[in-house]
């Protein structure tokens, strides 16, 4: 696995732009930055500390499009800076941020720190407070969000810390916000969680997390695939 010192801090206009690249140079970027979603029942809010990246169609065999869009996967074909969101093993909403103008991907997210919001997170995930691991893994996370299948297709409001932002193009009453943070860690990098076959071997090292942060999730290997070296 690799490591790489902390980033320099980025502006949200930066941020933004940034989306147009393909996802596996935007993943890395994202750690550090505060994610809020609001709903209804209120707004929880957390510092993204591990990402997965997921290419194209033909270019990556372990992301939703690799084999073409279809009316499931369409959100993940752009455009960029909108939400992608899924169900996994039939329970899970994951979330997932649309990344890349010239083709489709988006960046799983997999885990975070809770800033804001807990006792509402907690309540989503069946009252227990797990500490560090209440939204370790993207079907915790996803829980404790709130995430929705409906929310599919949201745009994200990319701002600066303290920007009061509109809410977003979406379901009603739903807003998900990304905010920049400065960086003051090192970033992991290796195989992606659980992805079968090719996808998740070393040839895509698209996994990126917090060096020893206490909510990163435990690597587990996907079916026929190498160990991380």
């Amino acid at each position: 696995m690799n490591e790489e010192s902390g980033r320099a801090m980025i502006s949200h206009l930066e941020l933004s732009t940034m989306f147009d690249q393909h996802p596996a140079e935007v993943a890395p970027h994202l750690l550090g930055c505060e994610l809020s979603v609001t709903t209804d029942d209120g707004t929880v809010t957390v510092r993204l500390t591990e990402v997965e990246a997921y290419g194209d169609q033909g270019e990556d065999p372990g992301s939703h499009a690799y084999r073409g869009q279809t009316a499931r996967n369409a959100t993940l074909f752009g455009p960029p800076r909108q939400v992608y969101v899924y169900r996994s093993y039939g329970i899970h909403r994951c979330l997932n941020l649309v990344a890349g103008a010239a083709q489709a991907g988006g960046i799983l997210i997999r885990a975070g720190e809770v800033l804001d919001g807990r006792e509402l997170a907690v309540a989503r995930r069946g009252g227990k407070d797990t500490g560090a691991k209440l939204l370790s893994g993207p079907g915790r996370l996803g829980q404790g969000l709130g995430i929705t299948l409906s929310m599919d297709g949201t745009e994200v409001l990319i701002g600066g810390p303290g920007r009061d932002l509109l809410p977003s193009a979406g379901p009603a009453s739903v807003s998900i916000a990304l905010t920049p943070e400065a960086p003051s860690y090192s970033v992991r990098t290796g195989p992606r969680v659980g992805v079968s076959g090719a996808g998740g071997t070393n040839e895509y090292p698209w996994r990126f997390w917090v060096d020893s942060h206490p909510t990163v999730s435990q690597y587990r290997p996907g079916k026929r695939s190498a160990p991380p070296q």
